[in-house]
């Protein structure tokens, strides 16, 4: 079932939506939008808490408790109702779109009568928009873009609610009696952005206690297929889980096998046929008499083809079997490698805890070093002044090696506006350890003038690291048009880093974009963007990405020393 913490931060984020749709306070959507994550990342069932307890949860205040006690006890809240019922519900399937904003979309029922994606396709065919104040012909463009996003993303979910799913279906198999191993395969294991169905393996001597299992999950919500070898279900979110059971003996065939991709797969069966073998889900056989000479490890099956173990992330055969049949496999970066987080953010901004308690739970990960990189003044909706920066960093320093020896760089986020400026001038930034630099707005620049944004940041002496760089949120907004080889080859030149944010709905740069920027020359930080305790375990996302995109840990600047890290915020600036 869906946890009751996920009902209310659905029912909060909607009335934010509500809000923005009827044109109301824009700080009271966004405070609904912050109290909803801060309930669906709360550790305690909110459903058992009385309004005292429901205020202590940060950004949570006495009229957002009410609306949540309200709705535990009749199973609706009055005020949403009313704002629901004076919104069409077509229109609020239109601000579904990625690149449509809930106003927008209202003036699109209120003057053309669109009420459904397929009526938008055809007013936009039929360039029925332009007339429209504040749309044109580059509007219609990105609404046809955001319609494309949508139906590409389809049934596919994030990454991280992919996850989530999957190691509690693995949870509760791992408990069945007569399970050897159990583990999430496929797209999952490789850590791809978004997944289609979620692939899980066992190994077992008998395979219907773990078919009825799955089918008996609180989570299950339809039996697509029941049978011996593969039980098919579909979970309570949508989401169709495939399970699969093997023999101990052929687990690790079976992983190998299930885990892919289909072109990897391709090419170690070919390397298998011309050794006189033949590689399944089964086993390594000889191709004439049929003996079994490998399947019970990964290991073993790779081994066994003259070939290292390789990380699941890198088998999408990308280069992966070349450089492993020639020794050059890169040991890529892991979550050990990583010393510290360098882009997080608190209360005092966006965050949903307080400082203290952020930098506490980074020290209990083991971190050498955290940053703080709160959002600087140009975010508007942050409401950040000199003071309260300044302010913020004599807390910091107060702080510093205070918990485990965990040294503080007090930093921020700071906003790239359309020419490449910074919130801030270069005597103010000198007094920062560290500086993220990212865009937050004007989406929509020309691919020139883009570009020219980007280079411009990078080459500032203050700028370290450029944030999600290509700004996309996935399946809801793409990301920016720039040359982004000219941006890469800036970042290697200046020494600006490059962020592989790890939020799942970012993992900003992909895989993709790490590769070609490794080949210019550029380096990486793995940051969690956390604006909330949950958040830092967010990293695994963002470790996945850098792997995918074959990374060791060299490439990544968070994975050094505290010293050398420190030479490279530098920039070559007088000391």
């Amino acid at each position: 079932m869906v946890r009751p913490n996920e009902e209310v931060e659905a029912l909060l984020q909607e009335y934010a939506d509500l809000i923005a749709i009827t044109g109301g306070d824009a700080f009271k959507a966004r405070a609904y939008e912050k109290a909803a994550r801060a309930i669906a990342g709360h550790p305690a069932d909110v459903s058992h808490l009385d309004a005292a307890g429901l205020k202590e949860i940060p950004g949570v205040g006495k009229s957002i408790a009410e609306k949540v006690i309200e709705y535990f006890r009749t199973g609706h809240v009055t005020v949403v109702e009313q704002t629901r019922a004076r919104i069409p519900a077509g229109v609020r399937q239109l601000i579904a779109i990625p690149t449509l904003g809930p106003r927008k979309a209202l003036t699109l029922y209120e003057d053309l009568h669109i009420s459904s994606v397929g009526e938008l396709a055809d007013a936009i065919k039929a360039e029925k928009l332009r007339d429209l104040k504040g749309f044109g012909e580059k509007t219609e463009e990105n609404i046809l873009h955001g319609i494309a996003l949508m139906q590409q993303a389809g049934g596919r979910i994030l990454l991280g609610a992919a996850m989530e799913s999957a190691e509690d279906i693995v949870a509760e198999l791992s408990r069945v009696t007569g399970c050897t191993h159990c583990t999430y395969a496929g797209s999952l294991r490789r850590m791809k952005e978004t997944i289609g169905d979620i692939d899980i393996l066992v190994a077992a001597d008998r395979s219907a206690p773990f078919m009825d299992a799955l089918t008996g999950l609180p989570s299950t919500a339809e039996v697509i297929a029941h049978g011996q070898k593969k039980t098919s279900v579909r979970t309570v979110k949508g989401v169709q889980v495939d399970l699969r059971v093997v023999r101990p003996d052929a687990w690790g065939a079976g992983l190998q096998y299930f885990t892919g991709s289909k072109a990897h797969n391709i090419r170690t069966r070919t390397i298998a046929v011309r050794l006189g073998l033949k590689l399944s889900e089964y086993g390594l056989f000889t191709a004439e008499g049929g003996e079994r000479i490998a399947s019970r490890s990964e290991d073993e099956v790779y081994a066994r083809l003259g070939l290292p173990w390789i990380p699941p992330t890198l088998r999408e055969d990308r280069g992966e079997i070349e450089a492993g049949l020639r020794g050059e496999l890169p040991a890529v970066v892991t979550e050990d490698d990583i010393k510290g987080d360098l882009h997080t953010h608190t209360a005092l901004t966006d965050g949903l805890a307080p400082l203290e308690e952020m930098v506490a739970a980074a020290a209990e990960r083991g971190y050498a070093y955290y940053a703080v990189t709160d959002h600087a003044p140009d975010l508007y909706m942050q409401r950040m002044t000199d003071e309260k920066i300044l302010a913020q960093r004599e807390l910091v320093r107060s702080l510093d090696g205070r918990h485990r020896r965990m040294r503080l760089l007090h930093g921020t986020e700071l906003n790239i506006g359309p020419d490449g400026d910074v919130d801030w001038p270069g005597e103010f930034l000198e007094g920062f350890d560290i500086c993220v630099a990212s865009v937050h707005s004007h989406f929509g620049l020309g691919r020139r003038a883009m570009t020219r944004r980007l280079v411009r940041a990078c080459e500032n002496p203050h700028v370290n690291i450029i944030g999600h760089p290509t700004t996309r949120l996935i399946g809801r907004r793409p990301g920016i048009d720039a040359d982004l080889d000219e941006v890469f080859a800036a970042c290697a030149r200046t020494g600006t880093a490059l962020e592989i944010n790890a939020q799942p709905d970012r993992l900003d740069l992909g895989d993709e974009d790490i590769l070609r920027a490794r080949d210019h020359g550029a380096k990486f930080a793995v940051d969690t963007d956390a604006h909330s305790i949950p958040q830092l375990a967010c990293l695994r996302y963002g470790i996945g990405t850098a792997q995918r995109g074959w990374l060791t840990p060299q490439d990544v600047i968070n994975t050094w020393p505290l010293r050398r890290l420190r030479r490279f915020l530098r920039k070559d600036r007088p000391v």
